[in-house]
């Protein structure tokens, strides 16, 4: 289940693309932050996509492409203090997403 944080919506890919990063074993919760908007915000990328862009000592930080620009989103690990675990669920998140 994608946990919500302050900001709680994103587009239809936006959705399938959190939906896949919460069914990864390994990841606790999957909170959807700032959205920031606009026609020339991230438009490199295909919508839907997933760039991951540090860690955290509760997960990663990633962002999202929207149809609207880009959201901040934050993976809570389930043992985020084990380099294994950690180690596991990059593997997958860059397997899916490139």
């Amino acid at each position: 289940m994608v946990k919500r944080g302050k900001h709680r919506s994103t587009d239809k890919e936006g959705r399938k693309t959190l939906a896949v990063l919460d069914a990864i074993i390994g990841i606790k919760a999957v909170i959807i932050g700032q959205s920031r908007g606009g026609k020339n915000v991230g438009r490199k990328r295909a919508v839907g996509s997933f760039k991951m862009q540090s860690e955290t000592a509760s997960g990663f930080k990633g962002l999202l492409q929207t149809s609207r620009g880009i959201q901040e989103i934050a993976l809570i690990l389930e043992s985020p203090k084990s380099a294994e675990s950690r180690g596991a669920v990059r593997a997958k998140i860059e397997q899916k997403f490139g």
